[in-house]
């Protein structure tokens, strides 16, 4: 089977957004009269949705049984939505891979923890409106990744098998996706973690790659086998 589509996960695949998720964490700290976090806490902290960066954060400062979470969490998502682009750039090659998969007829869609409001912002932001088919964020009442829920719903509105199905992303949160999905499984090494992590998460099944261009290749080299 030849690829159909591509399912990208956004922070630290797409775009890199440390800058964005440490100011918008250390303002609702400041705001609360908490300790903030460092930049190398924060990427450690991301992967699992805002709730569980939250509270990673208010433990680290010392908050054992989480009293302060209900106020943390509802600043945060008014100080984030307000600032969930803060020097967001794409990573570097990724416009120019989603062009080249574009003009190779792949559906293109964007799977992320973070909340669909600022997930869909920063996509329209960053890289304009009409690259991806769609774009989804984490919502009420849809389990969050690694549950494979949401990325086998989007290659079905895609018209793709799992097995036609290209999973992207830069955490062990998107090589258990990509694996309880049966999708081809795609680790990107620039993004939030380091490539130890990447190599235990991927467990030998997923491909660890270093650039844009890798990912081209691959779909490239599978395209020309079913030529």
């Amino acid at each position: 089977m030849d690829y159909k589509a591509c399912i990208f996960d956004l922070d630290g695949t797409l775009t890199d957004t440390l800058d964005s998720l440490t100011f918008s964490v250390n303002e609702t700290m400041k705001e609360i009269g908490f300790p903030g976090i460092t930049q190398e806490q924060c990427r450690q902290f991301v992967g699992n949705g805002a709730k569980v960066l939250i509270e990673k954060t208010l433990l680290a400062g010392g908050d054992e049984t989480l009293s302060r979470f209900d106020e943390a969490f509802a600043a945060y998502g008014r100080i984030f939505d307000a600032n969930c682009t803060y020097r967001v750039t794409p990573y570097q090659g990724i416009p120019e891979l989603l062009k080249a998969l574009r003009e190779r007829g792949l559906r293109l869609g964007v799977l992320s923890n973070k909340p669909d409001r600022q997930a869909v912002h920063v996509v329209e932001t960053i890289f304009g409106r009409g690259v991806f088919d769609t774009v989804r964020g984490q919502r009420d009442g849809v389990p969050r990744k690694p549950d494979p829920a949401a990325a086998l719903a989007m290659a079905e509105a895609f018209g793709a098998a799992p097995g036609e199905t290209v999973y992207i992303g830069d955490s062990e949160v998107d090589a258990a996706t990509g694996r309880a999905a049966g999708m081809e499984t795609v680790l990107v090494s620039w993004g939030f973690r380091p490539r130890e992590v990447l190599e235990k998460a991927g467990e030998g099944r997923a491909k660890i790659v270093d650039s844009a261009e890798e990912i081209l290749k691959m779909i490239d080299e599978r395209r020309k086998v079913h030529e």
